[in-house]
Formats: structure tokens, C-alpha cells, sequence
């Protein structure tokens, strides 16, 4: 299995979480096991189930089942550390639900197929993820104003990241590292101090940042991004130099405008009163 193929996806289902990794070169899902059967089953330890389930599957049923299964590491939901996990293919998954009497194996099944095709076509025409984006976007009560400055930050979040890479700076642990150091010089706290004084726990914090907000964090990394390209530092010590005066132009920004606004434009708001709509299939 080509591991550069593999994309670690949440999915949901009536609302639960379905850990799953999506294999492109296969154009096919993994799913953690413990958590299709944990939907299925409302089981309060599905891990003892899967158990109690594979001894059955190979001792009466000689079912090949538990032997298909690919370890794939997967994030716990319990203390969020990355451990090997039982998965199995769509395929495998269809079979393990013919294997738990559950009303809810009809409503999942449909559930997989949708989840496939759409996987497929999207690598095939990529605007229809941009546009399911969009709509969840405003589901969620957002404007399209809202949503088309929310779009820009993605790009220009997605060329910092490529600019840093390019400068001897690849991991994810680094790249959060110089963007608290833009946060911090900008609005005086870092990402999760930032999520904190917001209120927010798992939400996005662009996502609860108002217009101005969204500016000054854009800024913040269009001028490190900008700086880098110009000064081309090598490695973590040397970008995080950058990082700090790429926010530093954000906060001399930030700074102009609340003296003319005359108050602070770094609040605690967020959109949490939004209604979430939830559709499940």
C-alpha cells in the first residue's frame, strides 16, 4: 500500500464519527472496524465486541473476515495519540454488516455507497468538494461574502505552507510553531490561547473570526509568506525570524484600525449560536 495515496478523512454518520483513510490509488475507504460497529450496534465497548465477533467469525462461520483486515494508524478518540487500528475496505465492511443483526445496516449501507461515489467523483472534478464546502458554509448561516474571504484564506494558508516546505520547514509540529509566532505578534496570543478566548474547543477559529479578524490573520501570513520568498531563511530558527515580522505587519495594521474605529477588533465572538443542520443519510 502506497502510503503518499493515503488520506485520513472524518466521516460522519447520524452524527457519529467513522475514522476512516481514503486510499486514491485504490479510489476505496478504510474504515476503523470498532467504530462501524460502534454505529451499528450502539455498543458502550465495541472493542470487545469486534472481539467476541472475529473468534466467532473464524471458529463457526470460517469466515476469512478478521484475516482481511488492514492495521492502518488512526487517531483515538480517547487521548488523540495515533495507534494501529483494524480497518477494513468498503468491500469488508459490507460483509462485516451482514455479520451484525442491527437496524441501522440498511441506512449505513446507502451511506457507504454515497460516501464512495462522491470520493470518486470529486477526484475526477474537484469543484464539486469546493461547492459541497460552500454549502455546508451556508447551512451553517455563513454569507457567501463571509465564505468567498474564508476561501482566500485557504489558498493563501495552503501557499505559506508550500513557501515554508520549500525553506527547509515539512513538519506539522513546525508549521504550527510559526503560525502561533504570526498569531502571537499580531493579536498577542497564540492559535489555542486565541481558540480559548473565543470559547471554542474542536470548532475552526477562522471559522468564529469576523471579517476584520480574518484580514489581519491573512495578512499576517500573506507578508511571512511574502518575506520568505524575499529573504529565503533555511530551516525553523530562521523562518520563525520571519514569521514574527510578517505579524508584526499585521498588528501595525491591526493597531491603524482600532485607532480609528476606536475600539478593539480582537473579540471573544464566535458563531457558535449558529444552528448546525445536520443531514444524514
Amino acid at each position: 500500500m502506497n502510503n503518499n495515496k493515503l488520506q485520513v478523512i472524518s466521516n460522519l454518520f447520524e452524527g457519529k464519527e467513522i475514522r476512516s483513510i481514503w486510499d486514491a490509488e485504490k479510489e476505496d475507504y478504510y474504515f476503523s472496524v470498532v467504530d462501524v460497529i460502534e454505529v451499528l450496534t450502539d455498543s458502550m465497548n465495541p472493542r470487545n465486541y469486534w472481539n467476541m465477533l472475529k473468534q466467532r467469525l473464524s471458529e463457526v462461520e470460517k469466515s476469512q473476515l478478521s484475516t482481511n483486515c488492514v492495521q492502518l494508524k488512526m487517531k483515538s478518540k480517547k487521548d488523540g495519540k495515533m495507534y494501529l487500528t483494524d480497518t477494513l475496505d468498503t468491500e469488508g465492511i459490507f460483509r462485516l454488516i451482514e455479520s451484525i443483526p442491527s437496524p441501522k445496516a440498511e441506512p449505513f449501507k446507502l451511506w457507504l455507497a454515497h460516501l464512495g461515489k462522491k470520493e470518486i467523483d470529486q477526484v475526477f472534478d474537484p469543484s464539486q468538494g469546493i461547492e459541497e464546502m460552500i454549502e455546508l458554509y451556508l447551512k451553517k448561516g455563513y454569507s457567501f461574502e463571509w465564505i468567498l474571504k474564508r476561501l482566500f484564506s485557504i489558498m493563501n494558508r495552503k501557499k505559506l505552507t508550500n513557501t515554508w516546505k520549500e525553506h527547509g520547514v515539512e513538519t506539522n509540529t513546525e508549521y504550527a510553531i510559526l503560525t502561533n509566532e504570526i498569531y502571537k505578534n499580531w493579536s498577542g496570543m497564540t492559535a489555542k490561547e486565541y481558540k480559548e478566548y473565543k470559547g471554542l474547543h474542536k470548532e475552526s477559529l477562522r471559522d468564529n473570526m469576523s471579517d476584520i479578524e480574518i484580514i489581519l490573520a491573512d495578512l499576517g501570513e500573506v507578508a511571512t509568506r511574502e518575506l520568505t520568498n524575499a529573504h529565503h531563511p533555511e530551516g525553523l530558527a530562521q523562518n520563525k525570524l520571519m514569521a514574527e515580522v510578517g505579524g508584526n505587519v499585521a498588528y501595525n495594521t491591526r493597531k491603524d484600525i482600532e485607532r480609528r474605529l476606536g475600539k478593539n477588533v480582537v473579540n471573544d465572538e464566535n458563531h457558535l449560536e449558529i444552528e448546525y443542520i445536520e443531514e444524514n443519510i
